[in-house]
């Protein structure tokens, strides 16, 4: 970060930008969109700059952890699967899981059309008819955890990002709220 002062007035420049949101359903995870709200449209106006982006994506009905950022490098690092950075979600299924489906997607499971997925961490945190489950994934194919619990007759009620390799989600951010990101913060998603 350089300060520049002009006619008294300090400016702050930055190369890039970082950006936790917590992010509501019902926001496009995307850019921009001519029809519907996106996440880039949550920044206040005097934050927002060319070449925003959310690194990562989430469904429309998805809640939770989305960062945005124009830094590429910075994203590829944190999205390529040889980076092993696993995304952490919580999630309500509609069915009881059978420790063979955990099984399944530790050695890594595949989409019911066969698209093979890298081993991911099924884990149930509170059992019943509908489980609330945690699920780590260091992909991100096109609605990868869904499609993953559908392979397995699982069908998710709700669905939440949580965290992205070290860095969670900031439980004071309410739905909608975001903040900057510091550089600890930034590491800890490679850690």
């Amino acid at each position: 970060t350089v300060e520049i002062a002009v006619n008294g007035e300090i400016l702050t420049y930055r190369k890039y930008t970082w950006v936790m949101l917590n992010k509501p359903a019902g926001i496009l995870c995307v850019s921009r969109d001519p029809k519907a709200p996106t996440v880039v449209d949550l920044l206040p106006p005097d934050a927002r700059r060319k070449g925003l982006f959310p690194a990562g994506r989430l469904d429309k009905d998805t809640h939770g952890m989305v960062l945005i950022t124009d830094d590429g490098d910075f994203a590829h690092r944190m999205l390529s699967p040889k980076k092993t950075v696993y995304k952490h979600y919580r999630a309500i299924l509609d069915a009881p899981v059978d420790p063979a489906v955990c099984e399944a997607f530790a050695k890594g499971t595949a989409f019911e059309d066969g698209t093979p997925c890298l081993p991911a961490e099924l884990t149930v945190l509170e059992g019943g008819d509908t489980p609330l489950v945690d699920i780590a994934v260091c992909e991100g194919k096109y609605h990868q955890v869904k499609r993953m619990c559908g392979a397995h007759g699982l069908g998710v009620n709700w669905l939440k990002r949580i965290s992205i390799g070290g860095l969670t989600l900031d439980e004071t951010l309410e739905e909608g709220e975001l903040r900057e990101l510091s550089d600890a913060e930034k590491a800890a998603i490679f850690e």
